[in-house]
């Protein structure tokens, strides 16, 4: 038996025990005919009509720095609780700061440009640049490498043709001191035999001098060539290949230095654009949400906003309104629902799409049909004035589109939780419940019984009867009148009216 079930049936129990009518008979007795009936298990609860589908419209330009205006102002707006169309107009909001600003960005967004441009050129020209400069220094070591393998080859390199071109020297200057030694000797003969004179023998004499001196002469060429001047050119011609290696390292450095230079110029450059663009993106949004439109069909309904002393709501025409603030809600008002609370005793059997019936207290004749859409996980926390007991808020939604119907009107949902058929119920009156003892009194042989029971589900009438009771059974509906007689009396009946009245289907 649920905790429902309990509170109801003690309250019932006080009821019957003090509420005794003092000017009623204690025979005068109202009987209840128990039998098999069909017995639905319902839960009634009162609510708050609202949208299912209820578009927030909020203020989403955020304020213009400088312009003497704490947030934007309203230039116009729509009434409020008028119907409109999607797409209307709702709030035309002052656009004049947010164009200007719109018209600074531009220019800055130009100029960001223009630097990225620049910084772009730059970096390709370095790259350019660097190739270029890498390729000079690549082919400078290049020859240095070629000028040392030219000069030093074996087989026809600069210092075998200079070696050879002095040894050849030394050959001809050799032959040609044999030539003149021989001269000069047959010209000491022939004079000596009186056919060449003294002046032909000193001509001899120099000739074959000058022609030893230039064999002398180029043996000092070849040792020099040979000695110094091959040590010379080759470390000279390594040297610069050497240079030629280093200059080549320093400029790939140089180059990866000022690469890197340059790229982070255009990176930066390039971000500095990217984020002008985003404002300029930003701020052009920011003036386009200065006008803003409804996203459904619906009624405006001003943001209302509560403090200490009330409810109140600033939205009007002059105004000033903040980033983020809300303004109006467009709730459709063709699906709607019903915003209610169950008690914490019957919450473990409210489920999602349980059944409904719903009755709005403006239209009492008119049953809509629905089914729970949700219930709260944690208890509603209330405020100040609230009672202890703990209530869960329940949505149940309407499930046909409705007309005519405006958010916050009182609703009745009943929640169809089970559907007994063919079992005994009596009224919920008829229970007389003390500490953990449950009974009713039942008219037996003319005569009033105490008759234990044992309790099954209930709805706000009708409460199950699984065990204590039979049908035909006489149960009396107003306890009160036998607990009123002396606890050793057993009035006889009297013929008054009996209730026998089947459970309400509804």
């Amino acid at each position: 038996m649920s905790g429902m079930v309990v509170g109801m049936l003690a309250l019932v129990a006080v009821a019957a025990l003090w509420r005794a009518d003092a000017t009623q008979s204690s025979h005068d007795y109202v009987y209840y005919a128990v039998r098999p009936v069909d017995l639905p298990i319902t839960v009634t609860e009162r609510g708050t009509l609202e949208s299912q589908n209820n578009v927030q419209i909020i203020c989403e330009v955020d304020d213009v720095p400088g312009d003497g205006v704490h947030g934007t102002s309203i230039l116009w707006i729509v009434e409020n609780g008028v119907s409109v169309q999607k797409g209307d107009l709702l709030v035309d909001l002052d656009a004049a700061p947010h164009q200007e600003r719109l018209d600074r960005q531009i220019l800055d967004t130009e100029q960001a440009r223009a630097r990225a441009i620049q910084a772009r050129v730059n970096f390709e020209n370095r790259v350019t640049r660097n190739e270029t400069a890498l390729a000079k220094a690549q082919l400078a070591v290049d020859m240095a490498l070629l000028a040392l393998h030219q000069y030093e080859d074996e087989h026809g390199g600069t210092y075998q043709i200079q070696l050879q071109n002095v040894e050849l020297a030394m050959q001809e200057r050799q032959a040609q001191a044999d030539i003149e030694a021989r001269n000069l000797r047959g010209m000491q003969h022939l004079n000596g035999l009186g056919y060449r004179s003294k002046s032909d023998l000193d001509e001899a004499k120099l000739k074959a001098l000058r022609s030893k001196n230039e064999l002398d002469r180029q043996t000092s060429r070849r040792r020099e060539l040979t000695v110094y001047n091959y040590r010379k050119q080759k470390l000279t011609l390594e040297g610069a290949y050497q240079s030629a290696q280093r200059t080549l390292q320093q400029v790939r450095v140089e180059n990866q230095s000022l690469l890197a230079q340059a790229e982070a110029w255009k990176v930066s450059a390039e971000y500095s654009l990217e984020r002008e663009e985003e404002r300029l993106a930003q701020f052009r949004a920011q003036l386009e949400k200065c006008k803003i439109y409804a996203p459904q069909n619906g009624m405006v309904a001003y943001h209302v906003e509560s403090n200490g002393w009330g409810q109140s709501s600033s939205i009007a025409a002059g105004t000033a309104v903040r980033d983020r603030q809300p303004l109006m809600s467009i709730p459709d008002l063709t699906r709607m629902q019903v915003k209610t609370a169950v008690h914490e005793s019957v919450v473990d059997r409210i489920k999602p799409d349980v059944l409904a019936t719903i009755r709005l207290d403006a239209f009492p004749d008119r049953v809509y049909r629905g089914h729970v859409k949700s219930v709260a996980v944690l208890p509603d926390p209330g405020g100040w004035l609230s009672s202890n007991a703990k209530v869960y808020e329940t949505i149940v939604t309407i499930d046909e589109e409705l007309q005519h119907l405006k958010p916050g009107m009182t609703a009745v949902v009943e929640l169809q939780l089970d559907h007994l058929s063919d079992v005994l119920s009596v009224p919920v009156q008829a229970i007389v419940q003390q500490r953990d003892s449950t009974w009713c009194y039942v008219a037996e042989r003319g005569r009033v019984q105490r008759r234990d029971v044992k309790l099954g589900k209930t709805n706000d009438k009708f409460v199950q009867i699984c065990d204590g009771l039979q049908a035909g059974d006489q149960v009396i509906l107003n306890p009160s009148a036998v607990l009123a007689e002396a606890p050793d009396q057993q009035p006889p009946l009297t013929a008054d009216v009996s209730v026998d009245k089947a459970p309400d289907a509804a």
